[in-house]
């Protein structure tokens, strides 16, 4: 708070211009989820039966059902809140967030927003993937960028977590999924390919007995900590499942990256919230 009352008195920036560049990623946030809900709301949400998931493997017709996705409406769009804790790298302390997110699939766009706190300042960020483009921005006090990250290697890391949020927090997508093709890998293994917006990724599904989805690991996304981003193995380990409406859907989940050093845990994810077809 001292750097930003020093910035302030060298500059003769103003409460109301700090106040309205602090906001600024919480409008584009709001901007994005308002114009994606207005476009989603006239689109049909006719039943999903077990007619419409014939086409897919067997593997992925279990886990649906498994997940209440058949005799649930087609989902358009999906709003999900987490708790949880993130690092970067091993050494530094976990902060604590809670974020808000809406995916909406017709026109594929991810818009989450991240609060928390690092060191007793606020820290907020937007996470945008819209037309096969994606940025990162996390500011300190709403005000600094303390990181900025754009370009075709966000670009592909996005549409990999795209893909992810669809396999585990909005199944019933996987119905009318265009583009994605399906390769069965072993008894319990599948493997995705996906393309969208000419970026092609691809990742392997792991389920248990039960039919339910335990894990998803892609070679497609690329760890963005440190000076510069490499491209190394990503997977998603759930530990435990809940119900959330008429859904089985992940309560608790890892992210983490294969690193050199041994197999990193940036983030720990607790599903608060999860709401389809959002008026």
């Amino acid at each position: 708070m001292k750097k930003i009352l020093i910035i302030m008195a060298i500059t003769g920036i103003t409460v109301c211009s700090l106040l309205g560049l602090s906001q600024k990623l919480s409008r584009t946030y709001k901007s994005i989820v308002c114009e994606g809900i207005n476009r989603t709301l006239t689109l049909q949400k006719d039943i999903i039966s077990t007619d419409d998931i014939a086409h897919l493997p067997a593997l992925l017709q279990e886990y649906l059902k498994q997940a209440g996705v058949v005799g649930q409406e087609r989902v358009h769009n999906v709003k999900i809140v987490f708790k949880g804790r993130m690092h970067s790298n091993p050494d530094e302390p976990w902060f604590y967030f809670t974020s808000e997110q809406y995916n909406f699939f017709d026109n594929p766009t991810r818009a989450f927003y991240i609060k928390a706190k690092k060191a007793g300042i606020p820290v907020n960020g937007l996470h945008l993937y819209q037309h096969g483009k994606a940025f990162m921005k996390i500011r300190l006090a709403g005000l600094f960028n303390i990181i900025n990250v754009d370009g075709p290697e966000m670009n592909q890391s996005e549409t990999v977590t795209f893909l992810n949020d669809i396999c585990f927090f909005a199944p019933a997508v996987l119905v009318d999924l265009k583009n994605i093709e399906w390769q069965e890998l072993g008894k319990n293994r599948l493997k995705a390919i996906y393309t969208n917006d000419n970026q092609t990724i691809s990742a392997e599904l792991f389920f248990n007995e039960e039919g339910k989805l335990v894990n998803f690991i892609s070679n497609d996304r690329y760890d963005l900590a440190g000076k510069r981003s490499v491209q190394r193995p990503w997977f998603t380990p759930v530990t435990s499942y809940s119900k959330f409406g008429e859904n089985t859907l992940p309560q608790k989940a890892g992210a983490w990256y294969k690193r050199p050093d041994g197999d990193f845990c940036y983030g720990e994810f607790e599903t608060v919230e999860i709401i389809y077809n959002c008026k």
